[in-house]
């Protein structure tokens, strides 16, 4: 099914903000107030489902919940009254007979599925992601990430330190990052460029449906993981690896040269702001004459009170790094500061966006 304009996304999305202020308005303030303060524990309802993968025993056909509870191994009582209240939700549909079924959004929480959000259900739910944000406040009150205190390490190290959370992270971000890919390819022309560097890629999912898109582009995937990631086999499977080199290169080393655009997908929102420039000067050193620099994130939208998910990311991310989302004039001005200009940004019909730049 081909994505929307951009555009048309917009609209609709600016057509279910407004239903939803005025939804909040049609109730009295403290109940919609009260409604937000609750969202935390759907997160919660959603997390044991995942866990205990009610989707994949939904996958061939409905069943009551006694059915359903010996096939995830629940209390039967106990998960009915989570289906219900998921299925409240949308996320299952309750039959008149009692048995639960499939919704669209329970679909979305097999693992198999086209953008599937189990990995993010789970890490949104897990433990250490709670006792996180239970530090959130700190972050608040002293301007500094409270995860490092709370931890004793950074958030890499941590992940690295805590490898079965890091793989729960590393899901969740992958399940993002998957909503991402076809919103770019289809905003996005990268057929005008030779080669792509796509940097700090993992697997290399958009490099792979940048190449495939566009059979006259070769690609470059630098990455520091790439002897474990399985990015070789990955492009292999995606009949792409003829055309992409990979090779091993950190975040603060030297950058492979040779590419007529460098992507950034989101690298320098993890960082403050000498961190973010010592990391764009390194790209801009390798770059020829006349390539451009892609950096796909999520821009903060400068109209006052615009919904965005910009705003929620740049949360967590002052939570854990100590990084944050921009606006569009604050990525000029980082730019300016790491000898690039900004050209233009690019809007896609989801929430990330393409910030294009060229050498001053």
């Amino acid at each position: 099914m081909p994505l929307p304009p951009a555009r048309l996304v917009r609209a609709v999305e600016g057509v279910r903000t407004g239903l939803r202020r005025l939804a909040q308005k049609l109730a009295p303030a403290p109940f919609s107030l009260l409604e937000m303060v609750q969202g935390a524990m759907l997160s919660q309802a959603l997390y044991a489902a995942a866990e205990l993968r009610v989707a994949e025993a939904l996958s061939n056909g409905p069943l009551p919940a006694g059915a359903l509870a010996e096939r995830v191994g629940a209390h039967p009582e106990t998960l009915h009254r989570l289906m219900r209240l998921l299925a409240s939700n949308g996320v299952f549909a309750e039959r008149k007979d009692g048995a639960f079924a499939l919704s669209p959004m329970g679909k979305a929480l097999l693992e198999d599925a086209p953008m599937s959000m189990r990995g993010i259900a789970v890490l949104m739910g897990h433990p250490v992601h709670w006792e996180d944000w239970s530090h959130f406040v700190d972050a608040v009150r002293s301007g500094e990430p409270s995860l490092p205190k709370l931890r004793g390490m950074t958030a890499f190290e941590f992940l690295e330190a805590k490898p079965e959370y890091g793989e729960v992270f590393m899901k969740g971000m992958g399940a993002m990052s998957a909503t991402e890919t076809e919103p770019v390819l289809a905003a996005y022309d990268f057929s005008r460029f030779a080669t792509v560097v796509d940097f700090c890629a993992g697997r290399g999912e958009l490099l792979a449906g940048i190449l495939k898109k566009s059979p006259g582009v070769r690609g470059i995937l630098a990455d520091p993981r790439v002897d474990g990631n399985g990015a070789a086999q990955y492009l292999a499977e995606q009949q792409v690896a003829d055309r992409c080199e990979v090779v091993a290169a950190d975040l603060f080393g030297p950058v492979p040269e040779g590419g007529d655009a460098y992507i950034l997908k989101h690298i320098v929102h993890d960082w403050p702001e000498e961190r973010a420039l010592e990391i764009l000067r390194n790209v801009r050193a390798a770059m020829r004459p006349g390539g451009r620099l892609l950096l796909m994130e999520m821009v903060v939208p400068q109209k006052p009170n615009a919904a965005h998910a910009s705003k929620l990311v740049d949360l967590w991310l002052m939570l854990l790094v100590g990084g944050k989302e921009r606006t569009a004039a604050q990525y000029a001005q980082l730019l300016n500061e790491a000898g690039f200009r900004l050209e233009r940004v690019v809007q896609t019909a989801g929430a990330i966006s393409v910030v294009e730049a060229s050498v001053r």
